[in-house]
């Protein structure tokens, strides 16, 4: 049985509409005013909640802005009950994010016929979501047993000969074989988390809400943020002679939270160094252009094929039988996914007769 909310100073209102609603199969729960029914909002948890513009305490909008902005409240339909002389506050209502309106005296088929439309969007975008969900988890089923195996068969591999020849393996040998272990459990687990988070990206690509939060974080002086990130990777490759930067930015912010920052010049720089070879220069440069920041990163190594780029589709590797490392391709669209979340830019430029690899990032500033 779904459930029901209805906010409203009138007595008489509440009394009629939970009866239409009762009569209708709905579970209904009322409020006499904004505060008791946003209170009452968290413990009931409604499926839906019907509220009144003009109450004493806390109006209809606070009511809205407080719903909006609870994590366990902030999906439920709402739908504002107005007075006809209050038809111009809608405007209002619906920016600040309501699904529709009730002018009163509303009969019932008009009660009914708009809370159904919620019902209807509200399994659209389930559908949606539901679908968004089964074709990550047909893309996951394919390609995740085969990271998976190659990384654990590296793990069983290894441990078994430590295991079956212990005492004629030499200290530097068990070592050897040891730090393959660790290397291929490390590898195992960034394949975890890369699957996890472009998950976490595919869903919230569809939620308003999520994207504002995320887009209303911020990096300060992004260069010597992605400055850092990058020099620790050369140092990781033993390359930091091979590390070069131009900047031409200072004192800006950008909208991406530095965690998001971190995880974007991290993946692209580690392959940038990865995929190229000792003595081929990693170059870094960064720049303001109409009113966006951009960062640069460009290699010599393998590069990448055009038809590769214009087929960048999650769990794909470049080149993946000339090129064993794993990983490649998710991060990649991770990287690319997480940057056009906050209405940047991904390109990439290649040269494909010196194997020259240019990535161009666009991120918004901070005003």
């Amino acid at each position: 049985m779904k459930k029901i909310l209805v906010i409203d100073d009138a007595e008489f209102i509440l009394e009629s509409t939970t009866a239409l609603l009762e009569f209708e199969g709905y579970e209904v729960k009322t409020a006499e005013n904004g505060q008791i029914g946003f209170e009452l909002s968290k413990e009931f948890k409604p499926d839906l909640i019907l509220c009144d513009i003009s109450m004493p305490i806390m109006d209809g909008f606070e009511v809205l802005e407080k719903i909006r902005s609870n994590h366990n409240t902030h999906r439920i339909p709402f739908i504002f009950l107005t007075a006809f002389n209050e038809k111009s506050n809608m405007r209002e209502g619906m920016t600040k994010g309501a699904d529709d309106y009730l002018v009163k005296p509303y009969t019932r088929d008009e009660i009914v016929s708009a809370i159904n439309a919620q019902w209807k969007k509200y399994n659209l975008f389930e559908n949606h979501v539901k679908s968004k969900v089964e074709q990550v988890g047909k893309s996951v089923t394919y390609s995740l047993p085969h990271e998976f195996r190659t990384a654990i068969n590296e793990i069983k591999g290894n441990a078994g000969i430590i295991y079956q020849e212990s005492e004629s393996l030499d200290t530097n040998e068990i070592k050897t074989l040891s730090h393959d272990i660790v290397q291929s459990v490390s590898r195992l687990s960034k394949i975890t988390e890369n699957y996890l988070l472009y998950i976490r990206l595919s869903n919230i690509e569809d939620n308003e809400d999520l994207l504002k939060e995320i887009r209303s974080q911020e990096t300060e002086e992004p260069f010597a943020v992605a400055y850092d990130i990058v020099n620790n990777i050369a140092a990781k490759y033993n390359r930091f002679e091979d590390f070069e930067v131009i900047n031409e930015t200072m004192g800006i912010s950008i909208s991406m939270s530095s965690e998001n920052f971190f995880v974007i010049m991290n993946e692209l720089s580690d392959n940038a160094f990865k995929f190229s070879k000792k003595g081929e220069k990693v170059l870094m440069t960064s720049e303001i252009i109409d009113n966006e920041f951009v960062i640069k990163l460009s290699d010599n190594g393998i590069g990448i094929d055009e038809n590769q780029i214009s087929n960048i589709a999650a769990l794909n590797q470049f080149n993946r039988e000339k090129n064993e490392q794993q990983g490649v391709g998710l991060g990649l669209i991770i990287a690319k996914k997480m940057i056009e979340l906050h209405n940047g830019k991904f390109e990439i430029l290649v040269n494909g007769s010196i194997g020259k690899t240019e990535i161009n990032l666009t991120f918004p500033l901070v005003q």
